[in-house]
């Protein structure tokens, strides 16, 4: 095996798994240790880097598009999973400084009412506030959207 077969390999392996999502450094370093030697991951990250494959701003910008868009979250709940993904903690802190936690509550909120057509005011109140804390806002937010999504899908009535 020649010095660049690992090299290669590494590439192509790093390539596959980014045809099928983009991901952090961290975790293409991650997927191929183990598999290829330190030298041919390092060679390899090195290249996509510089080719623009491998950007963990991007991918962190990116990533908080996708769940502002399909599956709201809150500021410090979408730094933390961009943390556990392996970008640095200072990249998640800008690309989430301008999250709308409001908006995004509010968002996630209405999308779950649905759920709780039929649902009396303690019901509601409960699971919608679950749902909200489980996407990592605060309490105090949480509150405030469920009454708020109570008041717009009910008028007030307490069932």
């Amino acid at each position: 095996m020649s010095g660049s077969e690992p090299l290669q390999r590494a590439r192509s392996a790093a390539l596959r798994l980014l045809s099928h999502r983009p991901r952090s450094e961290a975790e293409i370093r991650k997927r191929l240790s183990g598999r290829y030697p330190p030298s041919a991951v390092d060679q390899a990250v090195r290249s996509l880097r510089d080719q623009g494959l491998l950007d963990d701003a991007a991918f962190a910008r990116m990533w908080r598009d996708s769940r502002e868009s399909s599956r709201p979250r809150s500021a410090a709940a979408i730094r933390r999973e961009l943390v556990s993904k392996g970008v640095d903690r200072q990249v998640a802190d800008e690309t989430v400084q301008d999250v709308d936690d409001e908006d995004a509550a509010y968002r996630a909120g209405l999308a779950f009412v649905r759920r709780l057509e039929r649902a009396d005011l303690a019901t509601f109140r409960r699971r919608l506030w679950g749902h909200l804390e489980r996407r990592g806002f605060r309490s105090g937010l949480s509150r405030t959207v469920v009454d708020r999504l109570w008041q717009e899908t009910r008028g007030g009535t307490e069932d």
